[in-house]
Order: structure tokens, then sequence, then C-alpha cells
């Protein structure tokens, strides 16, 4: 097998560098080993964090010397991850196939590594973990600095450098700070816009620490909010403890999904809630499993998912609460603790 995507070469070996080619043989024989073919900026680098595997420092494309070694091997079929490569990679990685065997050499396969990477063990748990509970950290210092005419990427900067300056090697994605009538707007991403007298924030925001990422939401109110947006908070609320609630071992992931929508359509607020209920975390920001309807994959211990139920009302205001939570032997645990309660600033 072939792996060339970053985080799964990394899961597997280590290496934290952004170019190597993985190469895994079906032999066991101490002189197949895995082999991790890399470029000469990581040649300390690799040597230093690369655990089960050789190196080799290629002095060209490491594709390339990647299949130089396989063929000289005899190795006359390779397995590859369809879904994280792309059609120009497929095709420059057959070019350094003999014609005669490369419509036959490069074999696609299901994402075998991502697969292993759901279940985290006792130190994936620990790491994701303390990414949590930095981003819940960020979330508690971050609501003092929340006031109308404030723009809101000045929040988001706010946010971004304090993560920075406890530790975060980065953001897991582009933070969303999005207020008043912009926060029905699933993604949206920090703007100009000043924030209003009068109106709901929704921040959304993950770090990284160790390379493992958190992901969390929550939704506040300037001013004095309507009983329409008071009760709609408390829909969404309810929709996403009972999410939460129904996460254990053997349960399948539709089944998650369908406890939130089940709250949000008595509070006939399903048609506003226009995404799935959640995902997975770990080394990516998206992982499996996936928290959506009709998912039949059963959950297990080890998982780390998202539970973030939504309402989206355009052009008027949107809500979301999203916490991180583990899969346990017996049921469940949050990640991301920080509170759910109603705030109003």
């Amino acid at each position: 097998m072939l792996v060339t995507h970053p985080q799964d070469f990394r899961y597997l070996t280590g290496f934290t560098g952004s170019n190597a080619a993985l190469v895994i043989p079906v032999s066991t024989a101490a002189e197949l080993k895995a082999i991790l073919f890399t470029d000469g900026r990581y040649t300390t680098q690799a040597k230093q964090q690369t655990v089960g595997a050789g190196v080799v420092i290629a002095q060209g494309p490491v594709i390339r010397e990647a299949c130089a070694w396989m063929l000289q091997r005899k190795i006359i079929r390779c397995a590859f991850d369809a879904e994280h490569t792309t059609v120009a990679m497929l095709d420059s990685m057959r070019q350094w196939i003999p014609p005669r065997q490369r419509r036959t050499f490069f074999q696609p396969i299901q994402p075998l590594v991502a697969q292993l990477r759901e279940i985290k063990d006792t130190e994936e748990i620990q790491l994701v973990r303390a990414s949590a509970n930095l981003g819940c950290s960020l979330f508690e210092q971050l609501l003092v600095h929340i006031e109308a005419g404030k723009k809101e990427v000045s929040i988001a900067a706010h946010l971004e450098f304090t993560a920075r300056m406890a530790g975060a090697e980065a953001m897991s994605f582009e933070t969303i700070v999005a207020s008043g009538a912009r926060s029905a707007l699933p993604h949206g991403h920090a703007t100009s816009q000043r924030l209003p007298r009068q109106g709901f924030v929704v921040l959304d925001f993950g770090v990284v620490l160790d390379g493992y990422c958190s992901d969390m939401t929550r939704t506040v109110h300037l001013g004095s909010a309507t009983r329409k947006e008071r009760d709609a908070y408390e829909s969404v609320l309810e929709a996403q403890l009972a999410a939460v609630a129904a996460v254990r071992p053997g349960v399948q992931c539709g089944d998650v999904d369908e406890a939130a929508r089940k709250v949000l359509r008595d509070a006939k607020l399903a048609d506003y809630f226009t995404h799935s209920t959640g995902h997975g975390v770990g080394l990516e920001i998206h992982e499996g499993p996936r928290i959506a309807a009709r998912q039949q994959q059963k959950l297990q211990p080890g998982m780390v998912i998202t539970i973030e139920p939504g309402v989206y009302l355009p052009g008027r205001f949107g809500i979301r609460i999203e916490d991180m939570v583990l899969v346990t032997r017996n049921g469940h645990e949050i990640l991301t603790p920080a509170t759910k309660a109603w705030i109003e600033l």
C-alpha cells in the first residue's frame, strides 16, 4: 500500500512533514519493512520522528523513488487511498510505472487508514482532551471582549492571538464569528461587520495542539432577546442535549442525528436545521464517522465526535451549540464542558 495523505502517514509513523510517501509491503520479511520516502528538507526530522519504518531521503520526486523501490523488489500491485488521491496525483504515480504494468499496478481501496484513525487510543484521547480544554478556556476568556460595535474580525483575531499565546499550533479551521442576521449563515466566517446592539453571535472555532484538533460552538446574545429568540435557543439546546444523551457504543450514527431532529421537529424548527448533526475529530477537523440521517455505522468506544445541531432563519438569526463527545465503554464523555446556558451580554 502507498500512503501519501499527511495525516495518514503521521498516524502510522509519527512523521509530521508535509511531503512523504509511505510504502507498506504485505510481506513481513525484514528486507521488506515499511519505508518512508521524503525529501531533503526533512532529513533530520524524519529520522528523529519516524517509528516503525525505514527512512529514505529521495533525490527526486518521492513518488518516483517509492515506485522504483517497489519495482526493484518485484512488487506487481499496490493499493492506494482513492478518497485522498487526486486524478492528477494518480497520473503522476502511474508515469513512474512501465507501460505494460501501468493499468494494473495501482489499485484503489477504501480509506483504510482513515478507518483506523476513527478509534482513538489512550494517548490520542489525552491529546484530544487537551486540545478541547484549551478551546474551552479560550471561550471563557473571550466573553469579556464581546460587545456591540466591535468588528467580527476583531473578535476572531483576539481569539486566535490568545490561542497561539496559549500554545496552539494553529486554528483547526477558519474561525467563525457570525453576528446579527449573519448568524443565520452556518459557516459565517468573520467579516468587518460590527456586532449589533441586539442579536445573536455564533462563535465556532477550534485549535490544533500536538497535531490534534478541537471543535466547539457557542452562541451568545447581545442585548435583550425576544421571546422567539429565547425559545429557539432553548429548543436547540434541548436538541443538542438529546443527541449527546444518545451517544453510546452500538448506537447507529443516524439514530444520534434523529435524536436532535425529533426535538426540532416538535418545536417546528426542523426545516431550519440544514446540516448533519456531527462528525469525527482527530488529526483532521473532519473525520469519520459521520453523524447524519440514515447513517448506519455504529459508534464504538474511542470515537470522538461532534454534536452540533443548529437552526438558521434566513435574514433573522441563527443558533448552533456544539460539543466534542468521546464514546466510552459505557456511554459518553463531553470533552468541551464550557457552559451552554443562556448568555446575554
